[in-house]
C-alpha cells in the first residue's frame, strides 16, 4: 500500500533493509518515538506494526509503546491505537500547571494534560508520563502536586527529568538576555531528592535514575536499553546498538527518504573498542537500581574499579554489596560525573 506520507513509506522500506541487524533475536519491545508518532494515522501505525511482525521475530507478549502529546489524544485515536496493537502509551505531560507549560512552550495546556490523561487511563492500563522538575516557577509544593496527581490517577510508570537548557535555543537566549529566570541546580537537586522519597512512599520502584514504576510494571523498552541489549532504530536520526557497534541514521528527512528509495541505509557506524564497551557498561549500570556487577568485567578492571570507587563509598555516595556497586540517593544526583570518573 502506498501512503501519501513519504516518510512512513521510507520507514517501511528501511525495516526490510535492516532485517539482518537483529539476527533473528526475539523482539520484546517496539517503540514509536522520536518526533510525534501520534500524528501518524491509525492505519499507518497498524501497517508499521504488521510489517515489523512479518519481518522480525516479535514475541507474543511484546510491549508496543507509542509516544503521544496530550493535545493529540482523542477517544477515537485511543481506540484505534489499541486495535492496531499498541498496548502502552508514553505521554509527554511535563506539568499539570498552566504557567509551567507556557514557560516550556508546550503545545498543550493544563486542562488537556489532566483531562486527556484521564481519558487515556480508560483505554490503557499501561501508561507512562514524563514530568519535568527544576523549572523557575515550580515550587516544591507545585512539584508535589504534579507527582501526587500522577499517583492518584493510578499512573504505573513515571519518567522524571530535570529541566536542561540546550545551547543556542530560544530559552537559552532569553536566559542569557536576563529575560527569563535561569536554572537553579540546588533547587533541582532538592526536587529530585523529594521525588525519590514521595514515590518510594507511594510504592514505586526507582529502577533507573529517571524512571519509576509500580512493581511488575517497569518498561521493557527502557530496561533493555539500560541492560545494554541490542536494539534497532528506524528513521531519520534513529540510533541502533549491538555489543560492539553503534550506528545512527542521518537527520535530514529529505536526504533520508531519497537514500532509502535507492535501497541505501543512510547511516554512520562506529566500532566500539573493549575499553569503550567497558565504559558504556559503567555508565549505564550505575544508573540502575541493580548497579554495576564486578562479575561482568575482568578481574584486572575490577581491582582498579574498586580502588577508584572507594572515595565515593567513603563519602556515602555509593554502596558496595555482594560484588555490586550501587549509588545512594545522594550519589544519584552526581551519577554521570561519578561514572565518568571511573572510566578506563
Amino acid at each position: 500500500m502506498r501512503y501519501k506520507n513519504e516518510l512512513v513509506t521510507a520507514l517501511l522500506k528501511e525495516l526490510g533493509l535492516q532485517k539482518n541487524f537483529l539476527q533473528a533475536s526475539p523482539v520484546e519491545s517496539i517503540y514509536f518515538g522520536g518526533g510525534t508518532p501520534s500524528l501518524c494515522t491509525v492505519e499507518e501505525v497498524q501497517h508499521i506494526i504488521e510489517t515489523v511482525r512479518s519481518l522480525y521475530n516479535v514475541t507474543k507478549e511484546a510491549e508496543l509503546t507509542l509516544e503521544a502529546n496530550p493535545d493529540d489524544i482523542t477517544e477515537e485515536k485511543l481506540i484505534g491505537w489499541k486495535s492496531a496493537g499498541i498496548n502502552r502509551l508514553s505521554i509527554g505531560i511535563q506539568s499539570f500547571f498552566e504557567e509551567d507549560l507556557k514557560w516550556m512552550n508546550r503545545a498543550h495546556n493544563a486542562r488537556q494534560a489532566h483531562d486527556n490523561l484521564l481519558l487515556a487511563t480508560k483505554h490503557f492500563d499501561n501508561i507512562t508520563i514524563d514530568l519535568i522538575y527544576g523549572t523557575p516557577a515550580l515550587t516544591n509544593e507545585k512539584w508535589k502536586q504534579n507527582v501526587e496527581t500522577a499517583i492518584l490517577m493510578g499512573i504505573p510508570h513515571l519518567s522524571c527529568y530535570a529541566l536542561t537548557v540546550e545551547p543556542k535555543t530560544p530559552l537559552d537566549k532569553l536566559i542569557r538576555q536576563q529575560k527569563s529566570a535561569g536554572i537553579n541546580p540546588d533547587k533541582q537537586a532538592e526536587q529530585f531528592l523529594l521525588l525519590m522519597q514521595w514515590l518510594s512512599d507511594a510504592g514505586y520502584e526507582h529502577y533507573e535514575i529517571s524512571n519509576f514504576a509500580r512493581p511488575g510494571q517497569r518498561s521493557r523498552h527502557n530496561s533493555s536499553y539500560w541492560r545494554g541489549e541490542k536494539y534497532l532504530g528506524i528513521g531519520p536520526s534513529a540510533h541502533s546498538f549491538s555489543a560492539n557497534e553503534r550506528q545512527w541514521n542521518i537527520a535530514n528527512n529529505v536526504a533520508y527518504i531519497e537514500s532509502i528509495s535507492k535501497g541505501i541505509i543512510p547511516c554512520e557506524k562506529e566500532q566500539l573498542t573493549s575499553t569503550q564497551q567497558l565504559n558504556e557498561y559503567i555508565m549505564i549500570s550505575l544508573r540502575t537500581s541493580e548497579g554495576l556487577s564486578l562479575k561482568k568485567i575482568s578481574s584486572d578492571a575490577a581491582i582498579k574499579l574498586k580502588a577508584a570507587a572507594q572515595k565515593y563509598i567513603d563519602a556515602g555516595l555509593m554502596l558496595f554489596e555482594n560484588d555490586y556497586f550501587v549509588l545512594t540517593n545522594e550519589g544519584k544526583l552526581l551519577a554521570d560525573g561519578i561514572a565518568a570518573s571511573l572510566f578506563f
